[in-house]
């Protein structure tokens, strides 16, 4: 008779039997653990991108390597790192989703997020590079990633590798047509120039720990998107995407507060073009990964294209060529409103 009772509640009710002997406080501590590996995994991902970064520049600054490839190459690649590393460790554990939704969902807090809370704190006015280079390119890169995912729901090898070689195109355009800019000026002299034995321990530990910070973030993110009954996507563009943007962000912030020009709208718009093409071309040819979350196409990438055409209807509506704090309400509203959404 006892056998039965338990194997009814087990198979017919099992919350209520499990909550009976304690199963809530478990569930609880199961979750806090997920919350914990995420913020975790977080923050050992900035850390080692500020590491990373700081090797690298003090890397090329020692072999002489121009300030305009620097700041083009070697900076935009650090800053990146956290987003390209976490979306390969997705994906070679197969959670495309996270990977997918990583980039997707960097891309629109990039501009909905960090550019709103930026131009909230000031207006920025915006550089004749933007109408030139910095949205056309931006636009390239986002239709061709929507249409190569639309096409077969999937980033193959071949696709990563031409994603890759158009980044490489851009970069090249960028250093002969345009010289040294004034970002990366001064970005190189942000950092310190370290010794061999200092530049090779900050490019070890950034390394190690940015292996590490995508490994916990990974495993945090599924454990609490299974704990919570939704997919991967919703985790990586919710959490895990304003997570990989808190540098960004923090730059931001920080410019703002010194009075310089370090990050601009085209810093932000340059930011994006990497992350499709470098870090979703990167993972594509190290392992090719398909949409598991049909809302990726549907919903998430509907969004990104919209956000970063209403940023240049903002430019000219008024046509003052600024972007001042009503467009960073509207932004951030709009950014509310898709997390909201996404949760809901």
């Amino acid at each position: 008779m006892f056998f039965e009772n338990s194997k009814y509640f087990i198979q017919k009710d099992f919350y209520i039997y499990f909550q009976s002997f304690g199963g809530s406080r478990i569930f609880a501590k199961i979750l806090n653990m997920a919350f914990i590996a995420i913020v975790l995994g977080l923050l050992l991902l900035i850390k080692g991108g500020d590491w990373l970064l700081k090797s690298s520049v003090s890397l090329s600054l020692n072999l002489s390597i121009p300030k305009a490839v620097i700041g083009m190459t070697v900076v935009s690649f650090a800053t990146s790192a956290p987003e390209l590393i976490v979306s390969v460790q997705s994906a070679l554990a197969g959670y495309s989703d996270i990977a997918f939704g990583n980039v997707v969902g960097s891309n629109i807090a990039n501009l909905a997020f960090v550019l709103a809370v930026t131009i909230l704190i000031t207006p920025i006015a915006v550089p004749k590079s933007f109408f030139k280079t910095d949205w056309p390119m931006m636009m390239l890169a986002t239709l061709l990633f929507i249409g190569m995912i639309a096409f077969d729901g999937m980033l193959s090898s071949v696709e990563g590798f031409i994603m890759v070689l158009i980044l490489i195109a851009f970069l090249y355009y960028l250093l002969k047509g345009q010289g040294v800019s004034e970002v990366t000026e001064i970005a190189s002299e942000e950092f310190e120039l370290l010794n061999s034995f200092q530049t090779m321990l900050y490019l070890i530990a950034g390394g190690f720990a940015l292996w590490l910070g995508s490994e916990t973030l990974v495993r945090g993110a599924v454990s609490l998107a299974s704990l919570m009954g939704v997919n991967e996507r919703v985790i990586s563009i919710s959490v895990i995407s304003v997570g990989t943007s808190i540098p960004e962000l923090s730059a931001s912030i920080t410019a703002i507060i010194r009075k310089e020009k370090a990050i601009s709208l085209g810093n932000l718009i340059g930011s994006n073009v990497f992350n499709i093409l470098a870090v979703m071309g990167i993972t594509s040819m190290i392992q090719p990964i398909g949409v598991q979350d049909p809302s990726l196409i549907s919903n998430d990438l509907v969004w990104m294209f919209a956000i970063s055409l209403l940023v240049l209807l903002m430019v000219f509506i008024p046509r003052d060529r600024r972007l001042n704090r009503f467009n960073g309400f509207v932004l951030l509203g709009l950014y509310l409103y898709f997390i909201y959404d996404i949760l809901g």
